[in-house]
């Protein structure tokens, strides 16, 4: 049985803009090359329900595994540039299994 996928979910209010050309061009690759593979990068949210403020932007990426995610996020490469990104936005980042635990929903593999 091949590992869960999961998957990240940020929100994120940038708050100096000066980081995110060097991010996007060098981090994206970086994602791609660790086995993550972008869903959504986007700024065009809508809120359904809840009390929360609709965040300026939202990004998914999936994830072969658990291990990859958190491999990416730890290492050395991604360092400096998440530094950047913490230092010039407020971030909210989730790292979600890919599984229904009702086991009702089909999840895809």
């Amino acid at each position: 049985m091949p590992p869960m996928k999961y998957y990240c979910i940020a929100q994120m209010e940038i708050t100096d803009r000066s980081w995110v050309p060097d991010y996007v061009e060098n981090v994206t690759k970086m994602v791609e090359a660790a086995g993550g593979r972008y869903l959504a990068r986007t700024a065009r949210v809508e809120k359904l329900t809840g009390d929360d403020e609709v965040p300026q932007f939202v990004l998914i990426i999936e994830w072969p595994s658990r291990e990859a995610a958190l491999d990416f996020f730890a290492s050395d490469a991604y360092r400096p540039y998440r530094e950047n990104r913490e230092a010039g936005a407020q971030n909210e980042f989730l790292l979600v299994a890919g599984e229904d635990i009702a086991k009702v929903a089909m999840v895809s593999d």
